[in-house]
C-alpha cells in the first residue's frame, strides 16, 4: 500500500500522489499567476488573472497571453470548471468563501517580505501543483543566482527607495533584501524606518543617500507620483546617482526579484568606477 501525505495550504487539503494532481488550475492572483506560469505542467494551468497582462507590473505579460484571461470573479471562475484555485492574500474573501462554497479547493499565498521568503513560495507553489521537482530546480538556481551576488565584496553605498505619496520601505521587506543583496545599505534603515512607513521630503534630504529609487510612473501621473517630482528631490537628484528601477520584477515574491538585484547591482558597479 503506498502512503497518501495530505498537504494543507489555506484550508484545502491536496494529496501528495500524482494522481491527485490538479490538471484545470485557475489562477487569480498575479503573483500566483507568476509562479504557476513558471512551475506548471503542460495543459495544468488554464487561466491566470487580468494583471498578468498588464507590462507595468506582470514580468510575464507575454507568457500571459497562452492563457485565458480572468477578472477574479467567482462566477467566472466557476464557470472555467477549475479543480484547484490559486489566491492571494488580499483576494476579496467573499470569492474565496464562494469558490469554496461551491466545493473548488483555494489555496491561498501570503505576501512575500523576504528573499528567503521567495523560496518558501516556489516550494509552496511546487506543492500543491504536484511539480516538485520542477520547483527544486527552480530554487537551486534561485540560490545559486543569490550566492553569487552575496559573494560580491566593498563599499555599501546608501541608497533610498522613494515611493508614491512618499513612501519608502526598510527592514522586514522584500525590496530592502533586494538592495541589499545588490551591495546597497538602506537609507530608510539608518533613518529608523520599517517597510510601508510615510517619509517626509525633509528626511529625504537630510539623509542625503548616494542613490535615490523610484518607481516607474504609470501612464498619465496621478497626483500621488507627484511627490516624485518635488523640486527637492529633484535638487537631491542632482547632487547624488538617481534611476529608476522599481518595475515588474519588485512586485512579487517570485525568481524575478533576482533579475531586479543583479540590475541594481550593475548600477552600484557603475557609480564605484565613476567615483575612481
Amino acid at each position: 500500500m503506498v502512503a497518501c501525505v495530505a498537504l494543507s495550504f489555506g484550508g484545502a487539503a491536496l494529496a501528495d500522489a500524482p494522481s491527485a494532481a490538479p490538471q484545470r488550475v485557475v489562477s487569480i492572483n498575479l503573483c500566483t499567476d507568476q509562479l504557476a506560469m513558471m512551475l506548471a505542467g503542460e495543459g495544468q494551468l488554464l487561466s491566470v488573472s487580468r494583471i498578468a497582462f498588464d507590462q507595468q507590473v506582470s514580468p510575464m505579460a507575454e507568457e500571459a497571453r497562452a492563457y485565458i484571461r480572468n477578472f477574479g470573479q467567482a462566477e467566472e471562475v466557476y464557470m472555467l470548471r477549475p479543480d484547484l484555485v490559486l489566491a492571494g492574500t488580499f483576494t476579496p474573501s467573499h470569492t474565496v468563501r464562494m469558490l469554496e462554497g461551491l466545493g473548488i479547493p483555494v489555496v491561498r499565498f501570503d505576501i512575500t517580505s523576504s528573499l528567503d521568503g521567495v523560496r518558501d513560495q516556489i516550494a509552496k507553489m511546487g506543492e500543491v501543483l504536484h511539480r516538485q521537482t520542477a520547483a527544486a530546480h527552480l530554487i537551486a538556481d534561485f540560490d545559486a543566482r543569490r550566492a553569487a551576488l552575496e559573494e560580491e565584496r566593498g563599499e555599501r553605498p546608501s541608497a533610498m527607495l522613494y515611493y508614491a505619496n512618499g513612501y519608502t520601505s526598510g527592514e522586514q521587506s522584500l525590496a530592502n533584501d533586494i538592495l541589499e543583496l545588490a551591495g546597497f545599505s538602506n537609507a530608510a534603515v539608518a533613518a529608523g524606518y520599517e517597510w510601508g512607513m510615510k517619509m517626509p521630503l525633509e528626511v529625504l534630504a537630510l539623509s542625503e543617500p548616494d542613490l535615490v529609487i523610484t518607481t516607474r510612473p504609470y501612464p498619465g501621473g496621478s497626483r500621488a507620483e507627484d511627490v516624485m517630482q518635488h523640486p527637492a528631490v529633484m535638487a537631491l537628484n542632482g547632487n547624488s546617482a538617481s534611476t529608476t528601477v522599481t518595475d515588474h520584477d519588485w512586485v512579487c515574491g517570485t525568481p524575478f526579484v533576482l533579475r531586479a538585484a543583479e540590475r541594481l547591482a550593475e548600477v552600484r558597479r557603475e557609480m564605484a568606477s565613476a567615483a575612481q
